[in-house]
């Protein structure tokens, strides 16, 4: 499915966010986009706590098959001419649909997106069932899971066959639907990657690498669909009630017994015992007397007026002219402008002020410049360090004119605006690497 435009900005934050991944980089080492390299930062470790649910199986033709959609997975050295003769699709319909060459090799385990459907899957076909992947349904998953579990163990009798019966044979079993959660199918967008993309749908990178077959380097291509790895189904709990019923003797009984024997009726349940009559707090036990009954309270003399204060002497020597008051926010502004979009966690991580193109990009306060790095479209952003853990982060600016180590003074241009209807800085404030709200810093 196409995935909301509306997380076009939320691309941006999560590049501005990349960017502080040169704090922690060296020479040896690319730029850890998932920020899991930085100690004490964003770990994406929480969303490998839960157990996903490996990818199905294809059937012969490498065809998945969902209610809403379907999918090919690609073999070893496959190009889409390939899977489409392999399936019966049109060649230039997949490649237009999918973002990709039609002669461009694909990768054992892709996954290609279906524009229309196919023939569904049969066994003919070599898939163990006849049609889509069906949605579990966990009411019928529980009263199955009842009806297959053991009854208290006791008599049990069964009839006999006729003497002169011939048996017969057991019909074959029908082959039972293939059920199992339908994956979300995300469509990259320019700028997107498969870490911020995990990130997105928490769940770990390399799940999304194997379910679709993205190569060592988890590189992912605009247009590209990918299936969102899902949660495992646990099977349903057991009454603990009826596991708890002690079992009766299991000696067996001779069937003619059995069937003449009455069954005993069940003991009768012990009367209740009630609990010992209590009483309610503070029942039964003396109230004690306040102090303040017994003696008065001693005379307050908190409330006589303060002596007058003294009028400061005028200094003999001059100390000079008085500085300016300093600011109430701690940070200045980068640019003198409107605010166009402001911060909401998640989904804006900073703020966007819109000012006239080519206005100069000032530090919002002194530090060292941390990091300056490129967006998917290469533009420039530049991530500043500060006292006390913080950091500022610059984006959508143009003529950087500052390098990485530079020491940088508040209200020194480090950039500039872009032209047109870009030119506003999106403009973040971090303690540590999680964002926070940029505005109490500028008031």
């Amino acid at each position: 499915m196409h995935h909301s435009k509306s997380l076009r900005g939320t691309r941006l934050t999560l590049l501005a966010g990349c960017a502080a991944l040169g704090l922690a980089a060296c020479d040896r080492q690319p730029l850890d986009f998932d920020l899991r390299g930085i100690g004490g930062g964003f770990s994406t470790a929480p969303a490998a706590t839960a157990a996903l649910a490996e990818r199905p199986e294809p059937d012969d033709r490498g065809v998945i098959s969902y209610p809403n959609y379907q999918v090919a997975v690609a073999r070893r050295g496959d190009t889409l001419a390939d899977v489409a003769g392999r399936i019966g699709a049109n060649t230039g319909e997949l490649a237009r649909y999918n973002g990709i060459d039609a002669d461009a090799r694909l990768r054992k385990g892709e996954i290609v997106a279906l524009p229309r459907r196919v023939s569904e899957p049969s066994p003919a076909t070599g898939a163990a069932s006849t049609g889509p992947i069906q949605p579990v349904d966990i009411s019928s998953l529980a009263g199955n899971a009842i009806d297959r579990s053991p009854a208290t163990p006791g008599v049990q009798t069964s009839a006999l066959p006729a003497a002169n019966a011939t048996p017969r044979a057991a019909p074959a079993p029908a082959p039972s639907a293939q059920s199992g959660k339908e994956p979300v199918r995300h469509r990259v967008e320019r700028g997107e990657t498969a870490y911020t993309v995990a990130r997105l749908y928490d769940v770990p990178v390399t799940a999304l690498a194997e379910w679709n077959g993205l190569g060592s380097d988890f590189s992912i291509r605009e247009g590209q669909f990918l299936l969102i790895p899902v949660p495992e189904q646990s099977p349903p709990r057991r009454n603990p009630a009826a596991s708890a019923t002690p079992a009766p003797s299991t000696q067996p009984v001779p069937r003619e017994v059995a069937a003449s024997t009455p069954t005993p009726a069940p003991a009768p349940a012990p009367a209740p015992t009630l609990p010992e009559a209590t009483t309610m707090p503070g029942v039964g036990s003396p109230t004690p007397t306040p102090p303040s009954a017994a003696k008065p309270l001693p005379k307050d003399d908190t409330a006589r007026p303060l002596p007058a204060a003294s009028t400061p002497k005028k200094p003999v020597a001059d100390i000079g002219p008085t500085t300016e008051p300093v600011s109430s926010g701690k940070l200045a502004a980068p640019v003198q402008g409107a605010i166009i979009r402001g911060y909401a966690k998640g989904k804006n991580e900073g703020i966007n002020i819109k000012a006239g193109a080519g206005a100069p990009v000032q530090a919002a306060d002194n530090g060292t410049v941390a990091a300056i790095t490129n967006s998917a479209e290469g533009v420039p952003i530049v991530v500043i360090r500060h006292d006390d853990n913080l950091l500022t982060v610059y984006a959508n600016v143009t003529g950087v004119a500052v390098k990485k180590g530079d020491p940088v003074r508040r209200g020194q241009q480090i950039a500039k605006l872009r032209d047109g209807d870009d030119s506003y800085v999106h403009f973040e404030v971090r303690k540590g690497f999680d964002s926070v709200d940029p505005a109490p810093y500028l008031q």
